[in-house]
């Protein structure tokens, strides 16, 4: 999986390409934790994810729990599969995607 980050002052634009699973959740997990300290607003844009696992919903989640308490979160671009997950796991009633 990809990474690619943008930070402006105080928000910070992150696109994934490939698969978020078991073996890339720890390096996103990784990434963020870094960066979210400063930021009120997350964008992650999911255009060139392909997959998303149990693993990646739980960075996913755990990373929006941060962000309710400091400002907000949206998901871009997200494809039909990884919108069937959400919607399976009910992670669409807790998130802001576009």
């Amino acid at each position: 999986m990809n990474i690619d980050k943008i930070l402006e002052e105080d928000k910070l634009i992150i696109r994934l390409d490939g698969r978020l699973d078991t073996n890339t959740a720890p390096e996103l997990e990784n990434e963020l934790k870094k960066d979210l300290p400063n930021v009120t607003e997350l964008v992650l844009d999911f255009e060139e994810l392909k997959y998303i696992s149990s693993a990646g919903l739980r960075v996913v989640l755990s990373t929006q729990k941060v962000m309710n308490k400091q400002g907000n979160m949206v998901i871009e671009n997200v494809n039909d599969f990884v919108m069937e997950v959400f919607e399976a796991t009910g992670f669409i009633d807790i998130l802001t995607i576009r």
